[in-house]
């Protein structure tokens, strides 16, 4: 039986010069950001916990109600608190 052909297999090498490791340029974040970076998230989590405590409380009824204008704005609540968090955890993202 005749004998099939080897074929040749080139070798993978990795191109030394994209292992290189890349410094950074920009140094560690200043604490205002962070401060700002978490304040987004308390602000957020502190929208929501008051519209569920204080606005969303309908036995005052209508202009009686402590946050009133809270109420009024119902569900756009959510969107506000939440894109207040996101935007913090987006924060997180460019933070050092």
């Amino acid at each position: 039986m005749p004998k099939s052909k080897v074929r040749k297999k080139t070798d993978y090498t990795i191109n030394p010069a994209s292992r290189t490791p890349v410094k950074v340029k920009a140094g560690p974040s200043s604490s205002i950001y962070v401060g700002v970076m978490l304040g987004l998230m308390v602000l957020g989590l502190a929208w929501l916990v008051v519209y569920y405590l204080a606005a969303s409380n309908t036995t005052y009824g209508g202009e009686g109600q402590p946050l009133h204008w809270m109420a009024n704005l119902e569900a756009w609540n959510f969107l506000i608190g939440f894109s207040l968090m996101v935007a913090g955890l987006l924060m997180t993202m460019r933070w050092r």
